[in-house]
C-alpha cells in the first residue's frame, strides 16, 4: 500500500492537494563519496586547465589566446581590433570574452606586466603597477603578436607538439607551444588553484638562455654564476642574500625582499620615487603612508601625491625641513610596501601533474621537452625526404625507358586503367605511379632527367644525415644550443631589476624608524596599561581605575624602551611601547591579556623594562627560592611576543625584580618575618625556568608575600633582618619597619 502511494504521488503535479503531506525522501550519501564524485573533479580541473602553467610557460588561456592569434596571422600582419582577437579566440577558450581580454591585457606590452611581453599592443592597456588604472574596452584598442612569438610558434605546423580537438571538436590547438627558449622561467606567472598556488618571477631572458647553453654544456654548472636572481619589468632593487637565493633555486620554494628605487632632490626638498616592487601597486604606498601620517607614526612628511604620467612612474614625497631622507626611506622601507617581499613557489604541470621544482629541476625537465620536440621535427622533415625519395625512385625507373611508359599510356583505352598499367609494366606502388603520371609533357627532356637523378643523391645524403641527427644526443643538444644563441642575439634586453646586497645596505634597527620620547607608564592591579606623555601628564589630573582597582606598577621610560610582562603561567610576553597609543590620566587604558593574547583565565604576575637586556633579574618564589637570571636569556632576534617556561613551574612567582648592580633585597613571609640579604649570594643561572636559590626558611603553612629592593622599603633597621647566609628563617618585623606597602602584603 505504502508502495502504490509513493507511485501515484510521482505521477501528481507539484500543486496537486494530494501530494500535500507527503515527505520528500531523502538519499543519505558519504561525505567522502560527495567528494570522490564531485568535488574532486572540479578540483583537478582548476589545477590542469586553469591555474597552473605547463613546461613552455603558459596556462591554457594563454596558449589559446596566443595560438589563435597565429592563426590570424597576427605574426607578421598588421593590428587588428582586441575585440576580434577575442571573439576569435571564443572558439578556442569558452570562459567568455571578459576573462579572454584580461588574459590578452596581462600579456601586452603596454600593461608591462612581462619582461618578454607577448602581445604587441597600441591604446590604453593599463599599467600592472597600478590598481585604479583601469585598461580601455576591447573596441578601442589593437593588438597583434610580437617578434618574439617567432619562438614560440617555430615548426609548430612540423608535428614538433601534440595536437587535441577544441571544446566543440571544430578545430585543433596544441597541447603546448614548442617555444625556443625556457619561457617558464622568463615569464612570471600566478595562479591560485584549489588546495594549491603557483608563484613564479621571472628573469632576464639572455640571462636564462646564456644559463640554459652553460648547464646542457656542463651539468654542474653553478646557475647562480649566470643567472644570479629574478629580474622584473617594474625595476627596483633586490636585496641580495646569496644564500638565501641558492635555496630558491635548489628548492623552488622561499622569499626575497625588493625595494624600490628613488632619488632626492635638494633644491625641492622632495623625493621621487620611480620604480617599485613588482608585488604591489603605487596606490597601495599611497594608502599605507596616508594610514602612518593619520596615526602619527611619519612626521617627516608634508605631502605626498602620484605624478605618473606617459613618461612611467613617479611618486612625489614632499619632505620637512630638516628630514634625512635616508632614514625616512628606511623608515617607509620597513612600514610600507616600497620594500616588498616576493615569494616563490615554482609548482609547474609537469605530465599533467603539479610539481614544486628548484631551478635546475625545471631546467632538466625542459630540456628534456625540448628534445623531444627538437626530434619530432627532425623526424618530421626525415619522413617528408623519405616520401619525396620514394617518388623520385619511382621517377627514376620510368626515365630510364620513357618510350615504354608513353607506349603504356597510349595503349591504354581507360583512364582509370593509366595507374595501375604504370605499376605492372615497371614495378612501381601506386604513389610513385600517381606522381609520374602527373609529370608535364615538356618535362620529359634530358635536362629534367639529370636534375631529378642528382636530386636523388641529394636526398639521400640529407636522409642520412637526418637519421644520424636523430641517433645523436650531441647533435640535438648543438640545435637547441644554436637555437638559444639565436634567441639572445635578436631579443637580447638588460636587467630591469638591480641587485644590492645585503652587506651594502645600511640596515636601520626597527628603534631608530620609531620616533623617540619621554612617557611614564602605568599598570592596574587588574592589568590595564597606559603610556602618557610628560605634557599629558601634567595637564591630565588624577589616575583613573576601574572600581575596586588601583595603580600597581608605573615607570618613567622612552617610546622605544621595550616591556616584559610576566604571568602566573610560567610565560613571558615581549612588548613595545610603541606599539601603545599615547593615552590620557583620564582613560582606562590598553587591557594587558587582551592586547598581548593571553591564554583564557591568565594573569599579570608582574612588569619590568629590560633595557639592553644586559643585567639581571631576580624571580622570587612563593616557597623561598630566588632564581637569578641574566636577562639576555630573554633577548630574541625575532619578534616573537610569547615566550614560554620563562620561570619555574614548581612554585608560583610571587614578583620580579630588575638588578642594575648588587645590592640588598628585602623577603617578606605570610609569617610577619623580613629576610634581608646582598644578592651577591645568588649565582646567576643561565636556564630561565631554573627552579632558583632558597633564601627564605619558613614553616610549611607560611609563604613568601612579596620582595622588593632594600633601597624601596620602609624598613628603618635593615641590620636586625640582614642574614650573612641562606636560606635564613629572618626576623618578625617590628613595628616602626612596618610600610604601608607591606602592611597590605602581610595582609594578604
Amino acid at each position: 500500500m505504502a508502495r502504490k502511494k509513493a507511485e501515484e504521488s510521482k505521477k501528481m503535479p507539484a500543486g496537486d492537494p494530494g501530494v500535500q503531506g507527503l515527505r520528500a525522501e531523502v538519499v543519505e550519501q558519504p561525505i567522502t563519496e560527495t567528494l570522490e564524485s564531485n568535488y574532486m573533479p572540479y578540483a583537478m580541473s582548476v589545477i590542469v586547465s586553469r591555474a597552473i602553467p605547463e613546461i613552455d610557460g603558459f596556462k591554457p588561456s594563454h596558449r589559446k589566446l596566443l595560438y589563435m592569434m597565429y592563426k590570424m596571422g597576427l605574426l607578421t600582419g598588421a593590428r587588428t581590433k582586441s575585440a576580434n582577437i577575442v571573439g576569435s579566440t571564443m572558439k578556442l577558450n569558452p570562459h567568455g570574452d571578459a576573462a579572454i581580454y584580461d588574459t590578452m591585457v596581462r600579456l601586452s606590452r603596454g600593461y608591462e606586466a612581462l619582461l618578454t611581453p607577448f602581445v604587441d599592443s597600441k591604446g590604453n592597456f593599463g599599467k600592472h603597477y597600478s590598481r585604479d588604472m583601469a585598461w580601455a574596452a576591447p573596441r578601442y584598442t589593437e593588438a597583434k603578436l610580437s617578434t618574439i612569438c617567432a619562438e614560440l610558434f617555430r615548426d609548430i605546423d612540423k608535428d614538433t607538439v601534440d595536437m587535441v580537438d577544441n571544446y566543440d571538436g571544430s578545430m585543433l590547438e596544441p597541447t603546448l607551444l614548442p617555444t625556443t627558449f625556457p619561457n617558464v622561467l622568463v615569464s612570471a606567472n600566478m595562479g591560485i588553484a584549489v588546495g594549491m598556488a603557483s608563484q613564479i618571477c621571472g628573469f632576464n631572458l639572455s640571462e636564462v638562455c646564456e644559463t640554459t647553453i652553460n648547464y646542457l654544456n656542463d651539468p654542474n654548472h653553478d646557475l647562480l654564476s649566470t643567472m644570479p636572481a629574478p629580474d622584473f619589468p617594474t625595476g627596483g632593487e633586490i636585496v641580495y642574500n646569496a644564500d638565501e637565493m641558492r635555496e630558491i633555486y635548489r628548492t623552488g620554494r622561499g622569499s626575497f625582499r625588493v625595494r624600490s628605487r628613488w632619488r632626492y632632490l635638494p633644491k625641492e626638498n622632495m623625493i621621487e620615487v620611480y620604480e617599485i616592487p613588482y608585488s604591489t601597486t603605487v596606490e597601495q604606498i599611497m594608502d599605507k603612508v596616508a594610514e602612518l601620517l593619520k596615526a602619527g607614526k611619519v612626521r617627516e612628511i608634508s605631502d605626498m601625491r602620484d605624478e605618473t604620467d606617459l613618461s612611467g612612474l613617479k611618486l612625489t614625497i614632499d619632505l620637512k625641513r630638516g628630514t634625512d631622507p635616508d632614514k625616512l626611506m628606511a623608515k617607509l622601507g620597513r612600514l610600507t610596501p616600497l620594500t616588498d617581499p616576493f615569494s616563490c613557489n615554482f609548482n609547474i604541470l609537469i605530465g599533467g601533474n603539479p610539481k614544486v621544482m628548484g631551478v635546475q629541476e625545471i631546467l632538466d625537465e625542459w630540456i628534456a621537452w625540448r628534445t623531444e620536440c627538437v626530434k619530432r621535427r627532425v623526424y618530421f622533415d626525415l619522413q617528408k625526404k623519405r616520401d619525396k625519395l620514394h617518388l623520385l625512385k619511382g621517377l627514376g625507373k620510368i626515365l630510364l625507358d620513357i618510350d615504354k611508359a608513353i607506349k603504356i599510356i597510349r595503349e591504354t583505352e581507360k583512364e582509370a586503367n593509366v595507374i595501375p598499367n604504370l605499376m605492372i609494366g615497371f614495378g612501381i606502388d601506386e604513389l610513385q605511379a600517381e606522381f609520374v603520371a602527373e609529370i608535364k609533357l615538356r618535362n620529359i627532356n634530358r635536362e629534367y632527367i639529370l636534375k631529378r637523378v642528382e636530386e636523388t643523391d641529394a636526398l639521400e645524403k640529407e636522409i642520412a644525415d637526418l637519421q644520424d641527427t636523430l641517433n645523436s644526443r650531441r647533435r640535438i643538444k648543438n640545435i637547441i644550443i644554436a637555437e638559444l644563441k639565436d634567441v639572445m642575439k635578436k631579443y637580447d634586453q638588460p636587467r630591469c631589476t638591480g641587485i644590492v646586497y645585503t652587506d651594502e645596505v645600511e640596515a636601520m634597527t626597527e628603534e631608530e624608524t620609531v620616533e623617540d620620547y619621554p612617557v611614564t607608564v602605568f599598570l592596574s592591579r587588574e592589568g590595564y596599561f597606559k603610556k602618557i606623555t610628560p605634557l599629558s601628564l601634567r595637564m591630565g589630573g588624577e589616575q583613573k581605575f576601574k572600581e575596586n582597582d588601583a595603580l600597581a606598577w608605573s615607570s618613567e621610560t622612552t617610546n622605544r624602551a621595550e616591556l616584559l610582562v610576566f604571568t602566573d603561567r610560567q610565560q613571558c610576553y615581549k612588548a613595545r611601547l610603541a606599539d601603545f597609543e599615547d593615552t590620557k590620566a583620564s582613560a582606562l587604558g590598553t587591557y594587558l591579556p587582551t592586547k598581548l593574547g593571553f591564554d583564557d583565565g591568565e594573569t599579570v604576575v608582574d612588569v619590568i623594562l629590560p633595557g639592553d637586556y644586559t643585567q639581571h633579574i631576580l624571580l622570587v618564589y612563593e616557597n623561598g627560592k630566588v632564581g637569578r637570571v641574566p636577562l639576555e636569556c630573554y633577548a630574541t632576534k625575532t619578534n616573537r611576543k610569547r615566550l614560554t617556561a620563562a620561570c619555574s613551574d614548581k612554585s608560583a612567582l610571587v614578583c620580579v625584580l630588575p638588578l642594575t648592580e648588587e645590592t640588598e633585597c628585602a623577603i617578606f613571609t605570610s609569617e610577619g618575618r623580613a629576610v634581608v640579604f646582598s644578592t651577591a649570594l645568588l649565582q646567576p643561572k643561565t636556564t630561565r625556568s631554573t627552579q632558583g636559590v632558597g633564601v627564605a626558611r619558613m614553616k610549611p603553612k607560611y609563604r613568601v608575600t612579596g620582595a622588593k629592593l632594600l633601597r624601596d622599603t620602609d624598613i628603618k633597621n635593615p641590620a636586625r633582618y640582614r642574614v650573612r647566609s641562606i636560606p635564613a628563617l629572618g626576623a618578625v618585623l617590628k613595628e616602626e619597619d612596618l610600610g604601608h606597602e607591606q602592611l597590605s602584603l602581610l595582609e594578604e
